[in-house]
């Protein structure tokens, strides 16, 4: 298991899964139908996608790819839809396009990580069906709903795929399941918001964007988990703007407590940014969070694609 694997979650559902979740390393998803099959997201680079659709042939070898649904526009969720049979019909959401559009890390990275991601032969493919609040794929007796919270959370352009018939809900980063939640490029209210909203599905199972696949009792102590850690940030930005202080110098004093053992703990200083800049009514500045992330984390970030 050199990348990931390709777990079934449910009758006709599949889980696509990266240990160990931290940064660029992904969960993907496979939905089966009689009419061709269902992806949801990609991988970071090359190697990684094209491990994901060699697991996904060897599961569905009568079948083939016929939709590929991008939860939101992050490079580890969809650099590798290159790789994807032209033929594929890509769903993304209005904002989502639009972000990827204008990513430039496919062309230069600069060195926030190290190792500095590999890209491999990848390049930018937007999606070329666009939704705003939802899409139903219907396909024999499968029916996959796309849709979308109507608000930004993670990000301004958000996707699940939800199966009513197994019950499997692929949740994007909506969810990280033990990790350090990342809402730089979203909303810490709206990523709150959020999980009431996934609740309302009823899921027996949910793929989380980052981290294990989620099954009966799991939902709730994650979910709940991340309401913590949403109230958390939000208590320590109220903190930080009464006492002036920046978003490093907060971070940098603060007692993560429970959260100290998720992986990826130095995006408090990117949560910082965003929920302060959110109470101030300002566009957060992306370049000044980055660089507090490096400093507060003693170098670039660590990554394993």
């Amino acid at each position: 298991m050199p990348f990931g694997e390709l777990c079934e979650v449910a009758d006709g559902a599949w889980a696509w899964i990266q240990p160990d979740g931290t940064w660029w390393l992904n969960n993907a998803g496979l939905i089966g139908t009689p009419d061709g099959d269902v992806l949801i997201d990609t991988c970071g680079n090359e190697q990684r996608t094209a491990a994901l659709l060699d697991a996904v042939s060897d599961a569905r070898p009568g079948s083939r790819v016929r939709w590929a649904v991008n939860t939101h526009a992050h490079g580890d969720h969809v650099f590798g839809n290159s790789l994807l049979p032209p033929d594929v019909a890509l769903i993304g959401h209005e904002n989502m396009r639009h972000d990827l559009e204008r990513d430039t890390l496919l062309d230069s990275c600069p060195p926030l990580w190290t190792p500095l991601p590999d890209w491999g032969r990848v390049t930018k493919r937007l999606p070329n069906v666009i939704i705003h609040e939802r899409l139903d794929i219907v396909a024999g007796d499968v029916r996959v709903q796309v849709l979308a919270p109507g608000y930004t959370a993670h990000t301004g352009g958000d996707l699940v795929a939800w199966v009513p018939q197994s019950s499997v809900l692929f949740a994007g980063d909506l969810v990280f399941a033990s990790l350090t939640p990342l809402l730089l490029m979203g909303s810490v209210s709206g990523a709150r918001r959020a999980l009431e909203w996934i609740e309302r599905f009823g899921a027996r199972v949910i793929v989380p964007g980052h981290g294990p696949v989620l099954t009966g009792p799991e939902i709730a102590v994650v979910l709940d988990s991340h309401r913590r850690y949403y109230d958390f940030v939000e208590s320590v930005g109220r903190a930080a703007l009464a006492a002036g202080r920046t978003p490093l110098e907060m971070a940098e004093s603060v007692d993560l407590g429970e959260f100290a053992c998720w992986p990826d703990s130095e995006r408090i200083v990117m949560n910082l940014h965003r929920w302060m800049a959110e109470a101030e009514g300002r566009e957060v500045d992306h370049a000044q969070a980055w660089a507090d992330a490096l400093t507060f984390n003693g170098g670039p970030l660590h990554t394993s694609l």
